[in-house]
């Protein structure tokens, strides 16, 4: 059986608790340092001085003894509860003192060499001892209170930088998502007269970053539409010239080459307004599956059309833009697939379906891309590119997977048009457009696209 691996919760490797545990820690640490360090010297100066005064009493004692006067309280020749070290060690001829429990009670004894034994007293040593530990309490309790108020600031500095990288974060992904107006605008990185930290840094690297690339890519929106509008007036005089050619082959290959040279640059049109976002969508209910049905017949190709579901769906779309996309799709599967291929409506859900070598690698995982296509096809990558942009206008979305059994499939998931009613009086009626799942984030998405 194997044995499933443990996995630490997610938030343990946030930079807060990373924070946090390292400040407990070295808290800790220090604290337990500086505690037995005082401890150890605070114990070390009142036992000094117990031992100086039971060792003072003792001389007392010792001149009493040789003087043959009483004995005072607690002092006498092998006095019960004697600790054996002491013992010992007066039988070698030395004295000393020792920290010993007597009856229930800390007590410090002190003891010498005699002639008949030896010589001992005792002084109550609770005093001292509850000093030692009101000094332990007092020390564990400014410990936890000076971790406790560290943590506390430490957080409150802590969640200030991550706060500020989170911020940071959201940023870079709206630029990711295509907002590249997205600024982090960071006010410790507005001047170089502001003292920067390594967040502000990072936030002003990406500003300019973003700021870069927008000014990049704004400048290649402008050239291919520029180019393409360009294009078009000559273009529209050589469509013209080449219908005034005499019949023959030579005239229909120029008339397909224009043809083709003006779709391409209709195209190209096309995406710059995609990039620029001015598309407006004129958004209305329809009956999905006419709409289906006139693209097929547009085409002019023999597609199928398949229902799956038992209700007929109504979707709030842009009909032109639709009918762009799913004639873009079919074109792409005549195209690059073989047949058969087929198109399946299930509710908002519609599917195109070929049974050729499926789409690249990249296509799939990345999304089209513009002017890049497999295994030496006709096409300019455009098609497909196209019909990620327009899906994205009327928010829909467009996902390209392969088949386990083959092929290449395109699915498109749009808002459907609901219908609530409000009892079985009849009534009003409200309509909501329930919104597809996002797309993944594409980096100018296509594959077998034509």
């Amino acid at each position: 059986m194997r044995r499933r691996r443990f996995r630490t919760p997610a938030w343990t490797a946030t930079l807060t608790w990373k924070s946090a545990v390292f400040l407990t820690v070295m808290c800790c640490t220090l604290a337990a340092l500086l505690g037995v360090l005082v401890h150890t010297a605070v114990s070390r100066q009142v036992i000094g001085q117990a031992r100086e005064k039971a060792l003072s009493r003792l001389d007392e004692v010792t001149r009493a003894y040789e003087a043959g006067e009483a004995l005072p309280p607690g002092s006498g020749i092998d006095p019960p509860g004697l600790p054996a070290p002491l013992r010992t060690l007066a039988a070698d001829g030395e004295r000393g003192t020792l920290v010993a429990d007597d009856g229930g009670h800390p007590a410090m004894w002190a003891a010498a060499p005699a002639e008949r034994g030896t010589l001992a007293t005792r002084i109550d040593h609770s005093q001292s001892a509850r000093t030692l530990r009101g000094l332990d309490r007092a020390i564990v309790g400014s410990s936890l209170l000076a971790i406790g108020a560290t943590l506390l600031v430490g957080a409150f500095a802590v969640t200030r930088v991550t706060r500020r990288l989170h911020q940071t974060a959201r940023v870079a992904r709206r630029i990711s998502a295509g907002d590249l107006d997205a600024r982090v605008a960071d006010p410790r990185a507005a001047g170089p007269a502001r003292t920067r930290d390594e967040v502000a840094i990072v936030a002003g690297a990406l500003d300019t970053m973003a700021s870069t690339l927008q000014r990049k890519l704004q400048t290649e929106q402008r050239f291919t539409a520029d180019v393409a509008h360009e294009l078009r007036t000559p273009l529209t005089g050589l469509s013209a010239a080449a219908e005034l050619l005499p019949p023959g082959r030579p005239s229909e290959l120029v008339r397909d080459r224009v043809r083709t040279m003006r779709a391409l640059t209709e195209d190209l049109l096309e995406i710059s307004r995609l990039d620029a976002r001015t598309e407006h969508v004129d958004l209305a209910v329809h009956d999905l599956a006419p709409v289906v049905e006139r693209v097929v017949r547009a085409s002019g190709t023999e597609t199928g059309i398949r229902q799956a579901g038992e209700a007929l769906a109504r979707v709030e779309t842009d009909r032109r833009r639709l009918e762009r996309v799913l004639g873009n799709l079919v074109a792409n599967a005549h195209r690059h697939g073989r047949p058969p291929v087929v198109l399946t409506i299930d509710g908002p859900v519609v599917t195109v379906r070929d049974h050729g070598d499926g789409f690249p690698e990249y296509l799939v995982t990345g999304g089209p891309q513009r002017f890049r296509t497999e295994g030496g096809g006709k096409g300019h990558g455009l098609g497909l590119t196209i019909a990620v942009g327009q899906s994205e206008v009327i928010g829909a979305s467009l996902v390209f997977r392969n088949p386990p059994d083959g092929g290449a499939e395109a699915r498109l998931t749009l808002p459907e048009y609901v219908v609530l009613d409000d009892g079985p009086e009849g009534g009003g009626e409200s309509r909501s457009a329930t919104a597809p799942p996002a797309a993944p984030e594409r980096d100018e998405p296509d594959g077998s696209d034509g």
